[in-house]
């Protein structure tokens, strides 16, 4: 079957308003779909597990529902891929680790319930690093999944094979998770939108603790109006998460074009991190864009160090994983990911006073983000301090803090999990010179989810970007 690229990257209101009136069939959409991924998957590893009798068979469901008056709503008939980490009942959820190569879940979280109830298609399961603990999607399972801008650069992760299926047009969109970037990261390298909600907004019930205070669910989309149509379809309570908000600022139907009149606070490099010349001018010209439209911008001073925000957040992740995945050491370290080993047995020696320790300094950390967001509607930033980097990297190669305190790393999303309250989004926002992606971070007020995402919507406006594809895209063709 011949792809049909134009409906692979056509926004999801675009493929609702043609579901519903006949000129295009959920089957259609599947079918090429499915075709998508099949021309995709062996260049780049975006799909672990792909299922196309069944997705065909919700296909037809699908049709004859809407051809019945039977109406779920804007994602009904919509193809979406799910992050091999979330469990998904009767199928192998394999958390990129031959610990759980074995494991079907008998049943589904409330995010997949509720993405099932909205008429979604599941077309297909997207690789993950192992216990997504890495900004890199590799895996002992799964290998490497590679960039489509640039296939010898990373993609990011840890939803790094969801970030791939959107940016190239397999599915409009997908689910990530994000626990320090996992949803951020990779959206800034492939060049989509990627948001992590504010804490509890789509209830988080898949890892051991519901008292987690890093964890999120979130969508990877094309545009901020599809990530929109995804959290409308996902948020709201559940007693399954004791943190799960009840109450929230509703989105709007149709998000404000303009920033005029928006005070936006802005930190280059969130005080302590050395950020790459290409980030720096992308940022730049977002801020002249702003300034332009009305908006005012004003640098500020978050008196962040890494210390107080990065090594904690590291110290707090090794412990996260020893508490959920340390005893998979016992079976299957032979198998396993010597980073994630490290990691695992760092934080099996985390004492309970220094989690407190963590606990106060990120009370620091969010005592001087208030002070700004008392005065200010977001702040900006770059998601990443640098572009797209090399696919055999690791994590422990951008852990370097310089002669004048600066931290030499990848990802500037980490401390906006510290205090996840805040919502925060990434939006492309510029390419460098050789054509890798470049994303802007806009963090909002506590459970201000509509401002970050009208934001956003806003920046989309100004600077589209929906006609940037990877060029992979073409060479297919």
């Amino acid at each position: 079957m011949r792809v049909d690229l134009e409906l692979c990257y056509a926004p999801v209101d675009l493929l609702a308003r043609k579901l519903r009136t006949d000129q295009l069939s959920p089957v259609d959409l599947v079918r090429n779909a499915l075709a998508r991924i099949e021309e995709i998957n062996p260049l780049l590893n975006a799909f672990c597990f792909v299922y196309p009798d069944e997705a065909l068979e919700q296909a037809r469901v699908a049709e004859h529902e809407l051809r019945t008056g039977i109406d779920r709503g804007p994602l009904h008939g919509i193809p979406i891929a799910i992050k091999d980490f979330t469990p998904t009942s009767g199928k192998l959820t394999t958390r990129g680790s031959c610990s759980h190569r074995d494991w079907v879940p008998d049943g589904d979280p409330v995010i997949v319930e509720r993405l099932r109830e909205a008429g979604t298609i599941l077309v297909g399961k997207t690789t993950t690093p192992e216990f997504a603990y890495s900004g890199f999607t590799r895996s002992p399972l799964w290998g490497d999944t590679r960039n489509p801008w640039d296939p010898s650069k990373t993609c990011g992760g840890s939803s790094g094979g969801s970030a791939v299926a959107v940016a190239t047009g397999c599915v409009a969109l997908a689910e990530g998770t994000d626990m320090g970037g996992s949803v951020r990261i990779p959206a800034s390298f492939c060049g989509i939108v990627g948001l992590k909600p504010s804490l509890g907004r789509i209830p988080m019930d898949i890892i051991a603790s519901v008292f987690d205070r890093i964890s999120h669910f979130g969508p990877l989309a094309r545009s901020v109006n599809d990530a929109a149509l995804f959290l409308r379809a996902t948020e709201g309570p559940s007693e399954a998460d004791y943190q799960s908000q009840r109450y929230y600022q509703p989105l709007p139907d149709i998000f404000p074009r303009g920033v005029k009149g928006l005070r936006l606070a802005l930190s280059p490099d969130l005080g302590y991190f050395a950020v790459d010349e290409d980030v720096l001018h992308a940022l730049d010209t977002v801020v002249e864009t702003f300034r332009q439209a009305g908006a005012i911008v004003d640098p500020v001073d978050l008196d962040w160090t890494a210390k107080q925000v990065t090594h904690t957040w590291t110290d707090y992740w090794g412990a996260f994983l020893a508490a959920g995945f340390g005893h998979t050491l016992k079976d299957f370290r032979e198998q396993m990911d010597p980073d994630v080993i490290e990691l695992i047995e760092a934080g099996l020696k985390i004492s309970g006073q220094r989690l407190m320790q963590i606990e106060q300094a990120w009370t620091r950390q969010w005592q001087s983000m208030a002070t700004i967001l008392e005065r200010y509607d977001a702040l900006v930033c770059p998601t990443m301090a640098l572009p797209p980097v090399d696919l055999h990297a690791r994590d422990g190669d951008f852990t370097r803090v310089d002669s004048e305190g600066k931290l030499h790393a990848m990802d500037m999303t980490h401390p906006f999990n510290n205090i996840g309250r805040c919502p925060a989004l990434s939006v492309p926002c510029g390419w460098t010179g050789s054509g890798l992606p470049i994303g802007l971070q806009i963090v909002g007020r506590r459970f201000q989810d509509a401002d970050v995402l009208a934001i956003g919507a806003a920046w989309e406006a100004l600077r589209p970007w929906a006609d940037m594809r990877p060029p992979l895209t073409q060479s297919l063709v």
